[in-house]
């Protein structure tokens, strides 16, 4: 395992009063337990860091449940739109170094990505792309409508065909859902700002990413293509009780209409990189990501650029996926009220997650990051699994 920027504490948890809380270990492991032993969670890292320093640890599970092979910190899962933070820290080295701008056109780096509305194309700027308010949508959330599956726009999970521009074409051809700054809207913006990303930066997507973020972070685990197939996850979707296998070469998750998932896909140097969730990568690797964004950007970016990846950049506009009380900032949802969101977390925490099972959230106010990678979708990102572990996390309330 490559050395992580996070200070690494042996054994399977930190003794509790190093959080200040007693308890850690015994709330989250008790959280975890009933999940992963009725496999309802097939397998999941959990890593809690305070401070800088790795508190809780845990591996659990199976990798791969039909063949035995247990989960480690090891395991490289499939981070789905968790990727989206990394490709937002891409774009904002990038604007770090002068070389793109949050307002320019996205006309300016792509002169084919003009989507109508109505009898006009309206101007789409990178900052809308990043703050998912630029027009776009996904079709799950469109299901009387879908327009993207009509026009065969692959949405960066199933079997890729193409090119990352023949894609783009594609969903540039679909009229926008809503002029670009009216509406919150949670978005394919991330691949067309992939594909901004590789003019500005006059290289492959997945390179860019390599050189402005993953190399100065060591997150040498963490690509778009898995290189040793052994050490990736098998991916799972939610049953009737335990979690089921996902079938190949495609499946459905449980999402709208349903979302097509090609659990090959992640194996597949063919496949156009899907910057809204083409990535995989392990717990470790993605730590230090939050870390380098919650101290202040060093040495991917500048203290401003990681500051508008944690702070709430959308005005009256609310990310409603995440309920009620949640912003955006250029990159995650942002928690402005506590109370209206019912949860025990700061203001001013940030989080995401990934359709295919795993989840971040970041409390500056504390000094605290989690990241829950799972191989199980949907369980492992939307409802009682993540609720139990902030709760754990934070004592049922009392600051961790």
């Amino acid at each position: 395992m490559r050395t992580s920027t996070i200070s690494l504490v042996a054994g399977a948890a930190l003794q509790a009063s190093t959080l200040g809380h007693a308890g850690l270990a015994e709330r989250v492991d008790a959280a975890v337990e009933p999940w992963v032993s009725e496999q309802r969670i097939v397998g999941a890292v959990i890593l809690v860091a305070r401070d800088g320093r790795l508190v809780y640890r845990r591996a659990a599970g199976f990798a791969d449940r039909e063949a035995g092979r247990p989960v480690t910190e090891e395991t490289m899962f499939r981070l789905a739109s968790m990727t989206k933070l990394i490709v937002s820290a891409t774009a904002l080295a990038l604007v770090d170094r002068g070389r793109l701008g949050l307002d320019d056109p996205v006309t300016r780096w792509l002169p084919y990505f003009s989507p109508p509305l109505g009898d006009r194309n309206p101007v789409i700027t990178v900052r809308q792309l990043m703050t998912h308010t630029a027009g776009l949508s996904y079709s799950f959330f469109e299901p009387d409508e879908d327009l993207y599956t009509d026009a065969g726009v692959d949405q960066g999970l199933g079997v890729a065909s193409g090119t990352l521009e023949d894609n783009l074409r594609k969903l540039a051809s679909v009229p926008l859902y809503y002029p670009p700054g009216r509406e919150w809207r949670y978005s394919m913006a991330t691949d067309v700002l992939g594909a901004v990303v590789e003019q500005a930066a006059g290289m492959p997507l997945p390179q860019a990413v390599a050189r402005y973020v993953t190399e100065p972070l060591a997150m040498g685990d963490t690509a778009f293509v898995v290189a040793d197939p052994s050490r990736l996850a098998a991916a799972y979707r939610d049953g009737e009780g335990a979690a089921v296998r996902m079938a190949l070469p495609l499946d459905r998750l449980p999402l709208g209409a349903g979302v097509p998932v090609s659990p090959s896909r992640a194996l597949d140097a063919t496949a156009w990189p899907s910057g809204g969730g083409g990535m995989s990568g392990t717990a470790a690797d993605y730590l230090a990501l939050l870390e380098a964004v919650r101290r202040g950007g060093a040495p991917i970016l500048s203290a401003r650029s990681a500051a508008a990846l944690a702070r709430h950049a959308i005005g009256e506009l609310r990310a409603w996926t995440e309920g009620e009380g949640w912003g955006f900032s250029l990159g995650a949802a942002v928690l402005l009220d506590p109370v209206a969101a019912g949860t025990p977390q700061s203001a001013g925490t940030w989080q995401w997650g990934g359709a295919l099972g795993s989840h971040f959230f970041v409390d500056p106010a504390l000094g605290l990051s989690v990241v829950v990678l799972t191989n199980t979708a949907v369980a492992g990102v939307i409802g009682e699994f993540p609720r139990a572990i902030i709760e754990a996390v934070y004592g049922a309330g009392d600051s961790p």
